[in-house]
């Protein structure tokens, strides 16, 4: 799952940074599950503890997208993965 801002993602920068897809599904703060709504084959999730920089000539294959509920299900992760916190993130920590 792409996770740079859509700025990045069409500019001249060789990389993108991306949280990968997982069919293992631990139900944690820092993951979001997606599936076959989202374009995917079967149930998965998106793991925000562990994003890494992909050239974007190795991302070749669109396979789906996230709602607008889902990717502020991401948006929360990815924010309770990097320690970003605010009044309305500590109540589940």
């Amino acid at each position: 799952m792409i996770v740079s801002r859509q700025l990045l993602i069409g500019s001249s920068f060789s990389s993108v940074v991306c949280a990968p897809v997982y069919s293992r599904r631990d139900s944690l703060h820092t993951q979001v599950d997606a599936g076959v709504d989202e374009g995917l084959k079967h149930d998965s999730s998106i793991h925000c503890d562990e994003l890494m920089s992909l050239p974007k000539s190795s991302l070749t294959n669109f396979v789906g997208s996230l709602s607008a509920t889902k990717l502020a299900l991401l948006d929360r992760a990815l924010a309770f993965a990097l320690g970003l916190t605010g009044p309305s993130m500590t109540e589940d920590a």
